[in-house]
């Protein structure tokens, strides 16, 4: 994918991206992004938008014989295989979870092979000393031992927060939590970001605006605001037929 496309998302707060992508009606507006369940741990950085390098965890118990264990290195051999950059995404099996999925180490290491971000159904420590590396997280504890840490099952679909994430899956986060943004429609997603926040700046000027308000006005504003969405909603439908026709 054109890192364009990705730095033009990355202007964007994950709900506009959530907004935007409703208008193109790809799937039910209740699916489709991570529950309240995963929360940002640094809620002053800018959006996360990168690919999703999937694993699992557990830290209840020693390693076993015949397991699925894997690697670091193995993990971050396979950032290379990714259409951009990596957002590494955990789903911890362990319920609740026992131990930290990633500190310090595990961040600094992802950071240095390319990744933008993490997210683990599980917990994170060593908070501060991430926070000072500037790398997004989103967990949904926080917790101060690694325990038995394992990693397993890498590039496996993980299930977080509610969402089905596979590998290579393209993630947008920041202080309002996860969303998937399919890959076909990427590039008209940022496309339409723009026009759609303009089009709230429309209700926004009129409830900011100086003078006295009346429901009228409001009305007026609102409808004036439905009018413009829709015609970006008929602009989305329209590049999501037309994409469909090329893959059919």
């Amino acid at each position: 994918m054109s890192p364009d496309v990705l730095a033009k998302l990355a202007r964007f707060d994950t709900p506009t991206i959530c907004n935007v992508i409703e208008l193109f009606d790809f799937c039910p507006r209740n699916r489709g992004y991570m529950d309240g369940r995963i929360r940002a741990n640094f809620s002053h950085l800018p959006p996360m938008v990168g690919f999703a390098s999937t694993a699992c965890f557990r830290s209840d118990a020693p390693a076993g014989a015949g397991d699925a264990y894997g690697s670091m290195e193995r993990q971050v051999a396979g950032f290379a295989d990714l259409p951009g950059p990596p957002v590494v995404v955990f789903q911890d099996l362990d319920d609740p979870p026992v131990a930290a999925t990633f500190g310090e180490v595990m961040c600094s290491t992802y950071q240095a092979f390319g990744s933008v971000g993490l997210i683990t159904s599980g917990g994170g420590r060593d908070l501060e000393q991430v926070r000072a590396l500037n790398y997004p997280v989103f967990t949904g504890a926080t917790i101060c031992s690694h325990a038995y840490c394992h990693i397993l099952h890498i590039g496996m679909p993980v299930r977080v927060g509610g969402l089905m994430v596979k590998q290579g899956d393209l993630l947008h986060g920041d202080a309002n939590g996860v969303t998937a943004i399919p890959i076909p429609l990427a590039a008209e997603v940022a496309d339409l970001a723009e026009e759609f926040v303009a089009a709230e700046q429309i209700v926004l000027n009129y409830v900011r605006g100086a003078g006295p308000k009346t429901a009228a006005g409001l009305t007026d504003a609102r409808r004036e605001f439905s009018a413009v969405v829709a015609k970006l909603s008929q602009r989305a439908q329209a590049a999501r037929g037309a994409l469909v026709w090329r893959v059919g």
